[in-house]
């Protein structure tokens, strides 16, 4: 993996801790790792700038925002050149938050939030369904998310 050629354990320590809390601050974090200051901030630039780490955001509660639905929704497209143009159409609708391309029959598939289930049934049929391209649409509701995390970080133990 290239990946481990370019980064040393003091990187992964990092990214671990930063992936479980985004927001400590650095000094801490030099405190916690036993390094200094600026090697926190100097790996942190080096992370970003090799793409490893992205932009740290906030989780926010969807439920408390109004949303009681979640859905994946798979989407079949007439034709696998259509793929592109579909995806442009899903970015256009704000309770899609996630879009991946999938094997399968189904070439999409989309993660929404809805505020109910009438909601979830008119972005479905009005606007998936319509984009043109789009041939069918199988969607699963969500109860709940058990839990979301990162992947591991290779290297780092749970004890470290």
């Amino acid at each position: 993996m290239a990946v481990e050629n370019q980064f040393d354990s003091t990187d992964y320590r990092i990214v671990e801790a930063l992936t479980r809390d985004a927001r400590v601050p650095f000094s801490r974090l030099a405190e916690r790792l036993n390094v200094s200051n600026s090697l926190i901030h100097q790996r942190v630039r080096k992370l970003v700038d090799a793409g490893l780490l992205k932009e740290a955001v906030y989780q926010v509660d969807t439920e408390k925002l109004g949303y009681e639905t979640s859905a994946y929704c798979q989407i079949m497209l007439k034709e696998g050149r259509a793929l592109r143009a579909v995806v442009e159409q899903l970015k256009k609708i704000p309770e899609i938050v996630e879009c991946v391309n999938i094997a399968g029959r189904y070439a999409i598939m989309v993660k929404l939030f809805t505020v109910n289930n009438s909601h979830l049934r008119d972005i479905v049929y009005d606007q998936i369904q319509t984009i043109e391209g789009v041939e069918g649409t199988n969607t699963v509701m969500s109860f709940e998310t058990a839990f979301s995390r990162t992947v591991p970080i290779p290297g780092i133990t749970k004890t470290e």
